[in-house]
């Protein structure tokens, strides 16, 4: 059985379609992903916010399948946006590829990459695996 990360959602506070207030994760290994650009397989910087923000949460969903674990076992994501970007762009952009629930900060903080308007990190539970 494949065990998986677990959203917390006390009462009281505001429940958002989008992510969770918390996460508890199963016992085991966890994989932190290091900030990921929107940066192609050649290292090449994709053009707008919406496109760089997909890419770059391909690129975590790289790095998690390489360790074995996926989307669904991550507890926590971090998202750092350029100040002068527009956020829901980069919300609507990641929904087209990142299908779950978790815990999410944003910070409204350059990137490190020159010309670079976002940069993801993940924290997430490698899963284990048994009867």
């Amino acid at each position: 059985m494949i065990e998986h990360v677990t959203p917390i959602d006390p009462e009281g506070l505001h429940r958002s379609p989008a992510f969770a207030q918390g996460m508890i994760t199963p016992p085991g290994p966890l994989v932190f992903v290091g900030g990921q650009n929107g940066v192609d397989a050649a290292g090449r910087l994709l053009d707008g916010l919406g496109a760089q923000t997909e890419q770059a949460l391909r690129n975590v969903l790289a790095v998690l399948a390489a360790a074995g674990s996926g989307p669904e076992h991550v507890a926590k994501l971090t998202i750092h946006l350029d100040p002068d970007v527009d956020p829901d762009e980069a919300y609507a952009a990641s929904a087209a590829v990142w299908p779950y629930r978790t815990a999410v900060t944003v910070l409204a903080v350059p990137p490190a990459r020159p010309g670079a308007l976002v940069e993801v990190e993940a924290v997430a539970s490698i899963p284990s695996v048994g009867a």
